[in-house]
């Protein structure tokens, strides 16, 4: 009989920051040391394995309590590499970490250093328990793990020289502002026109700014911060995300008719890349019109929709009409595709051309990475004169201009 042996774990983490190393994710060497350092392994399930929980792009399932609850998940380390990278976090900061499972934390912990402090905090009383009884473990016992709403902050440990937020928010609560030192660094997967980005803002007076943005998808915040978007069903199969401040009444029965009516398709003559930039510009670019269009599977099977919708994707609606982006095969551009837009109603040209002038606009002219420029206003900020898209939040209101 062959036995398989029991993989090492401190190889596994080698072989993982290697990989992070490849995707050219990892640039920080204390961030490297403390994924090579800390004990992945130990904040995942028991009967997990080693080689998944140490996969650069595989997200810990979460615990299952006794009493039918479910720990926190814990975020791919790609995402985590990201998260930290961008919060440049440095030995001897104060950091604020929400949204607790205690692996993060723990690489907090070891960026921080000796002289710095951790604190996590979680809603769900049994994450907590969790997370502090594995911080313990591992020699983390130094992390500060409270219960609260994170939607206020954790003053009694404040202030903070980076708060990092590792679930998606739908704002940033004044709380956070009134922590954070007035050098300090949000770092915080913002929810707004049904899209998450990862956020890295810097404070500048009473304002947030940010050129720094990724994208990535987070479990939503829990209590008073939780979102509250709309899902509007054009089909049983496919609908349409919008923020609860969109008043727009959409003409459903219109919008299902012109479903299965023959589309329109219009070609740009611009690259096809990077439709995550191209989803942020359209959306916050197109008018009170554009929104998101989620589909079922079923739907991208039986040919309703093209594929990239399953995963949500901006839509322009007017009337009895939408149109959204697609994509050709093209050796004109180096990323081998050709950027289009589909269109469906009786006014399929015209609605088709408005969504093509913003692919052209936006593959023409701001065809790269970190184009957008994000400012967030706190509420009572005068913001008289504030040309652009705007965002108007519960806490203050989000800016996005291009260049």
């Amino acid at each position: 009989m062959t036995v398989t042996p029991t993989p090492d774990p401190a190889v596994l983490r080698a072989a993982m920051v290697a990989s992070l190393r490849e995707q050219d994710l990892l640039h920080s060497e204390r961030v490297a040391d403390a994924l090579a350092t800390v004990p992945r392994h130990a904040f995942a399930p028991r009967e997990s394995d080693l080689a998944k929980v140490y996969d650069t792009h595989t997200t810990l399932e979460p615990v299952l309590f006794a009493d039918g609850s479910q720990s926190s998940v814990v975020s791919a380390t790609h995402i985590q590499a990201i998260q930290l990278e961008m919060a440049d976090v440095q030995p001897g900061m104060r950091v604020l970490e929400i949204g607790s499972g205690g692996y993060n934390a723990a690489l907090i912990a070891e960026v921080v250093g000796p002289t710095g402090a951790v604190t996590t905090v979680d809603i769900d009383a049994g994450v907590v328990e969790r997370a502090r009884a594995c911080l313990t473990a591992t020699g983390y016992d130094r992390v500060n793990v409270v219960l609260a709403d994170a939607q206020y902050g954790v003053p009694e440990y404040a202030p903070y020289d980076r708060i990092i937020v590792t679930v998606g928010a739908a704002d940033v609560p004044q709380a956070w502002l009134e922590q954070l030192t007035d050098t300090g660094r949000i770092v915080v997967p913002l929810r707004f026109s049904g899209i998450t980005r990862m956020i890295a803002f810097d404070r500048t007076g009473q304002t947030l700014t940010a050129d720094n943005y990724r994208l990535g998808g987070f479990v939503p915040m829990q209590g008073d911060g939780a979102s509250a978007e709309q899902l509007v069903p054009i089909t049983a199969d496919l609908g349409l995300y919008v923020d609860p401040q969109y008043d727009v009444d959409f003409d459903v029965p219109a919008l299902r008719a012109a479903l299965s009516s023959a589309p329109v398709d219009l070609w740009a003559g611009t690259p096809f890349d990077m439709p995550d930039e191209l989803a942020m510009f359209q959306l916050t670019n197109g008018g009170s019109g554009m929104v998101m269009l989620h589909a079922a599977q079923k739907a991208v099977d039986e040919g309703v929709v093209e594929p990239a919708v399953r995963h949500g994707i901006p839509v322009l609606v007017q009337g009895g009409n939408f149109a959204y982006r697609i994509k050709r095969e093209s050796e004109k551009f180096a990323s081998g595709y050709e950027a289009g837009v589909r269109a469906h109603g009786p006014q399929a040209q015209q609605v088709g051309e408005q969504m093509l002038a913003l692919v052209r606009d936006w593959g023409t002219d701001h065809f790269r990475r970190g184009a957008a420029r994000i400012v967030y206003y706190p509420a009572g900020t005068d913001v008289t004169g504030l040309a652009g898209w705007r965002s108007v939040k519960r806490h203050g209101i989000l800016a996005i201009s291009w260049s």
